[in-house]
């Protein structure tokens, strides 16, 4: 296989991005917490690192900003629309297994 050009790299992973972030806001039954006890991060994390990315480049990018980019919409609508309450079992696991930023 041949080497990718720093060009193409970025642009498969804006892709590949773009495709999680399409699947993440199809799948509104899969709630943060679930995310997080499973795979350590959720779309907040997402949207976090996106922001990181942006200030990192000299781009001022707000919370709210960088989670409507992920969501697709204001996070307090998304909550409303989608959140559910999170079982004791869940939160339990999340304090066991919760990263350390969170």
């Amino acid at each position: 296989m041949s080497e990718l050009s720093d060009d193409q790299r970025r642009d498969f992973e804006a892709a590949a991005f773009r495709r999680l972030i399409e699947h993440l806001r199809e799948r509104t039954d899969v709630q943060n917490i679930d995310l997080m006890n499973l795979a350590g991060f959720c779309r907040n994390c997402l949207s976090n690192w996106y922001r990181e990315a942006a200030e990192a480049t000299g781009t001022a990018l707000s919370k709210d900003q960088s989670r409507e980019i992920v969501y697709g919409m204001p996070y307090a609508e998304w909550q409303a629309l989608h959140q559910t309450e999170a079982s004791d079992a869940k939160k339990a696991a999340f304090e066991t297994n919760r990263p350390k930023e969170h």
